[in-house]
């Protein structure tokens, strides 16, 4: 029995000792602790950090006070995007920002900061977020070299502690070694929490195949079908390169001419190209993989083109923005559209822009108006289906407004697209371009264009990418 009572207590003060230094080792005692793994080799186009946090506080930890940044050393002079692919916290709660070294030390001169909005939850004591999967990469789509990268480890293909992603609460380190190099302060306070029922995007992609897209509910288009030329979607026609509109601030060119004031960050690229040939002719499509839109208020951020960005110029190009219902032959079909066409087309001059409400595309029925407007540049277009009426508006305002008739009756995609009505001449080959810089999507209410941009400019601010509070989402 002696024995035995000896055995228990040198096994229970062998807890205690080995509880103390496990607790001593990272930090005294560490609140949290960052669990780090790898899904990209050392030479990538993308980075693919997964993060664990671990709370080891003893105390309930909200999340929204909680920091992580991850160090990398910048390869060349691309600017660099991030976004989140996976985490049972839900992406949306997840906020990212990327930010530059005062001072560049060993294998670090910038660093992605992590963050999440009030309200994603809490952590009790012993809890984990689970893995939070990442991907950091140069908007200019070149290889990285991750083995300059302070955070990153080859060797970490499944999670272990990383003392080289730090992580904080309320602003405090409280676990990681901070590189030596001068950073400035993480940030102490948290996103505001989510509105409800809002759809937002500001087009934070490594390119048409990133697995965000997929995760948040988009589909690049390929193959087959019309509208204009049959069967010449492309991939190869989407890309989301650097520079937006001034994240969604309204602003245009110093003149009012609406010509590109560029920004940080990253939009929506659509290019069209042809020679005149179907052959040699690849149209783009960009657009939400399930029925998303039904009421509600869409606004999005756009760049018109009205010239070719490379060849010569008078194509029939449409550039456009529309919800549309995934069935053609639907008994409840919807449509609601803006197609803008520089050169004109159907045997109209442009520059013209149609806005559009369908009730049913067998039979034509539609209501329709035509305006005679230059639009190159960056736009903000709104369609608001509110309370059986249906209004079209850019910069504010009101071109169109359409009745009970050919209101939406069911739920529809939200598309982006650039097209050709018809090829009127052949030739050299010649590309047209539209961009997005960011879409918002408020379900069932009226939102004003304006209230629109502040968000997304909101958003944005706060390092949000990606939003989805939509019911059912």
């Amino acid at each position: 029995m002696l024995v035995l009572v000896l055995c228990v207590c040198v096994v229970a003060a062998g807890g205690v000792l080995f509880r103390s230094l496990w607790r001593s080792s990272h930090g005294d005692p560490s609140a949290l602790t960052v669990r780090y793994r790898t899904d990209a080799p050392a030479t990538s186009t993308v980075a693919a950090p997964w993060l664990e946090i671990i709370n080891t506080s003893g105390k309930t930890v909200d999340l929204a006070d909680v920091t992580l940044r991850y160090y990398y050393t910048a390869d060349g002079d691309s600017a660099y995007g991030s976004n989140c692919v996976q985490t049972a916290l839900g992406c949306s709660h997840v906020t990212q920002r990327t930010g530059a070294f005062d001072k560049p030390a060993e294998k670090a001169d910038h660093y992605l900061e992590i963050g999440f909005t009030a309200g994603t939850g809490t952590l009790a004591p012993g809890g984990t977020s689970q893995g939070i999967g990442l991907q950091l990469y140069r908007v200019d789509h070149a290889k990285l070299n991750q083995a300059n990268d302070r955070s990153f480890n080859a060797e970490d293909t499944t999670y272990s502690p990383s003392k080289l992603v730090t992580a904080y609460l309320g602003g405090t380190r409280v676990w990681g070694e901070e590189p030596a190099g001068t950073t400035p302060p993480a940030a102490a306070a948290a996103a505001a929490a989510l509105p409800k029922s809002v759809l937002f995007d500001d087009f934070a992609y490594a390119g048409p195949h990133d697995p965000a897209l997929k995760a948040n509910g988009w589909e690049v288009r390929g193959g087959e079908g019309g509208p204009g030329i049959e069967d010449t979607w492309s991939t190869s026609g989407v890309s989301f390169p650097a520079g937006g509109s001034g994240a969604g601030d309204g602003s245009t060119g110093g003149d009012g001419s609406g010509e590109e004031d560029r920004g940080d960050g990253q939009a929506l690229r659509l290019v069209a190209r042809t020679d005149g040939t179907k052959r040699g002719t690849r149209q783009a499509e960009f657009h939400t993989a399930r029925p998303t839109f039904f009421t509600g208020t869409l606004v999005a951020r756009v760049y018109f083109g009205d010239d070719p960005t490379s060849g010569k110029d008078g194509d029939h190009i449409a550039e456009s923005l529309f919800t549309i219902s995934p069935d053609h032959t639907s008994s409840k079909y919807s449509e609601l559209d803006y197609e803008y066409m520089p050169n004109g087309g159907w045997g109209s001059l442009g520059p013209r822009l149609d806005t559009t409400s369908w009730r049913d595309s067998t039979r034509n029925d539609r209501v329709t108006s035509s305006h005679t407007l230059k639009l190159s540049g960056w736009h903000t277009l709104a369609i608001t289906a509110v309370k059986g009426r249906t209004t079209y508006s850019v910069d504010g305002e009101t071109l169109f407004t359409s009745g009970s008739r050919h209101f939406p009756r069911e739920r529809m995609t939200i598309n982006m697209s650039t097209w050709f009505i018809d090829l009127p001449f052949k030739g050299a080959s010649r590309t047209w371009d539209m961009r997005v810089d960011w879409l918002y999507y408020a379900s069932g209410t009226t939102v004003p264009a304006k209230t629109a941009e502040t968000a997304a400019t909101g958003f944005a601010s706060a390092g949000v990418r990606y939003v989805n509070t939509l019911p059912g989402s």
